[in-house]
């Protein structure tokens, strides 16, 4: 194993386990009813008085929660992709590899999301339409830092450009940037949803970029035997 996987791997490993970790504390740490309906939030003082600091701004909310369509229309154009590839190529097999392991993360993405959707850490510091709903981890930050960095992966490998895979590069990042950050300012989150989201987004990101890298790996040390 090489030192750029062996680090890929620790960082992997270790933003894992710091998710799990923080999760943890969030469901046993200064629990106090400080929710709508009395709802139990870990990290109470913490989380109230940011929340306290920032206020609600619904508008921020409408406007990140619009866009958050962003990620889903690279998701259907990246399937689109891989569906191109499988009706031209007639074999699952001779799909992209890099595609058909982004497919597979965006389930697993998928069923994390459904997964905190039905065991509910905690609930938002506001009702959505007079109800309360699952906010740990936030899951349009979840959405955002998993499918935008890994977007960036796949068009700096397809755009033969330096000019343009740059300009995209810096356009996606400034959008990350702006939904992590317009989502934490928001309101309608506590910040330890934030945290939680972008603690389990960086696991799921490195793993797919470890398990990519590996099957490129492969792939070169076969190629460099056919010669």
């Amino acid at each position: 194993m090489n030192k750029y996987k062996k680090t890929n791997l620790c960082i992997t490993l270790t933003a894992l386990i710091a998710f799990l970790l923080w999760t943890l504390a969030v469901t046993k740490f200064d629990l106090q009813a400080i929710g709508p309906q009395k709802s139990i939030v870990g990290f109470a003082s913490l989380n109230g008085a940011f929340h306290d600091f920032t206020g609600v701004h619904m508008w921020l909310y409408e406007v990140t929660d619009w866009l958050g369509l962003v990620p889903a229309v690279f998701v259907l154009g990246f399937g689109l992709l891989g569906l191109a590839q499988l009706i031209k190529r007639r074999s699952l097999f001779k799909v992209d590899f890099d595609i058909l392991i982004l497919g597979v993360f965006y389930i697993l993405v998928m069923a994390v999301y459904i997964l905190f959707e039905v065991f509910v850490i905690n609930y938002r510091p506001v009702l959505i339409a007079g109800r309360l709903e699952a906010s740990y981890p936030s899951s349009t930050t979840l959405l955002v830092l998993c499918v935008m960095p890994t977007a960036i992966m796949q068009l700096r490998k397809r755009i033969n450009k330096p000019v343009v895979k740059n300009v995209v590069t810096v356009i996606i990042s400034l959008f990350i940037i702006f939904m992590v950050i317009g989502r934490l300012v928001s309101g309608v989150h506590w910040m330890t949803d934030i945290v939680g989201g972008v603690l389990l987004s960086t696991f799921l990101v490195m793993l797919y970029s470890y398990t990519e890298n590996i099957e490129a790996l492969r792939g070169r040390m076969e190629w460099t035997k056919k010669k």
